[in-house]
């Protein structure tokens, strides 16, 4: 028999956007999609049978109506229904359109055309069960501190003296390689990409091909720090790390074993109620909190080495 899923239709105001995203990948959620209905933000999710009963759906859909209660916004809705396999792989992608971040970049489905006349950085995306389509803030978040990282700003400003087109920079957490390939598009020399997931890891490597860029220039491994410690020939001179703020704040003191007194860092996946306790490890480690950027309930911590 093939393997089900459950797929979850939610119906909620803007003002709960974040949480229901943050929910459903505290759920387990593999492939997520939004889209606007009138005033109301539709969200498609899809979740594996076996890590949900009907009672773990229940439960989730009262946090989502508790959520909305303390930022007092409308109640949401929350359907479900058992799909199988096949329907699944290609179900949430109709739901997924074109989608412009920053000044510069435009996330692009694979599946659908890319537009010819745009001035905007494409990154074509097959996230597969991989985290990162765009749609989430902290995604957004990373990938506009990117762009900032790479500007044409003078570099002593971003806390760099490196020439941005040589910079190599390490993804921790990749989940469908978005921002690696970001990295790679708006300039950097070399992107070294891990995660503990090894759908993540296959999700990155597609995307790689996708996009046409070349192995060498992005390498992708299963693991964590200790896996681009063992790959590098030197230090590192960017971070980026968009995973859960209880994880960065457990993998902080492992990064000084791949960093350089110029090396700067962009932490995001946590909420804005997380962003003291994260910023308290940072400083204990070596890192100085240049800027916060929010969005929403979520925050992106800009860092670079004190």
């Amino acid at each position: 028999m093939a393997k089900t899923w459950w797929e979850l239709q939610i119906l909620c105001s803007p003002e709960i956007e974040d949480s229901v995203f943050w929910r459903l990948e505290e759920s387990g959620c593999r492939g997520t999609a939004s889209q606007k209905k009138g005033n109301l933000i539709s969200v498609q999710a899809y979740l594996p049978e076996s890590q949900a009963h009907l009672l773990d759906l229940a439960a989730l859909s009262l946090c989502f109506r508790q959520d909305a209660v303390c930022l007092e916004a409308p109640l949401p809705s929350l359907q479900w229904k058992l799909i199988d396999e096949e329907d699944w792989s290609s179900s949430w992608k109709q739901h997924w359109q074109p989608q412009e971040i920053g000044d510069r970049f435009l996330i692009n489905p694979s599946w659908i055309p890319a537009p010819e006349n745009t001035e905007r950085i494409i990154i074509k995306l097959d996230p597969g069960v991989a985290f990162g389509t765009g749609a989430h803030a902290t995604t957004q978040l990373c990938l506009e501190s990117l762009e900032m990282r790479f500007s044409d700003i003078p570099q002593s400003f971003v806390g760099s003296e490196e020439r941005k087109e040589a910079a190599v920079i390490a993804d921790i957490g990749c989940g469908s390689g978005i921002l690696s390939i970001g990295a790679l598009l708006l300039g950097a020399k070399k992107v070294y990409a891990v995660d503990v997931d090894s759908l993540a890891v296959n999700s990155t490597i597609e995307n790689r091909e996708i996009n046409g860029i070349a192995t060498e220039r992005l390498s992708v491994a299963q693991g964590s720090i200790e896996v681009i410690q063992q790959l590098l020939v030197e230090p590192v001179d960017g971070i980026v790390c968009n995973i859960l703020a209880d994880i960065i704040m457990e993998l902080v003191p492992s990064m000084s074993a791949i960093v350089k007194p110029t090396t700067w860092a962009i932490f995001s996946g946590i909420l804005l109620e997380q962003s003291n306790a994260v910023t308290e490890v940072l400083e204990k480690n070596g890192w100085l909190v240049a800027t916060l950027w929010k969005r929403k309930e979520w925050c992106c911590l800009n860092t670079r080495r004190s």
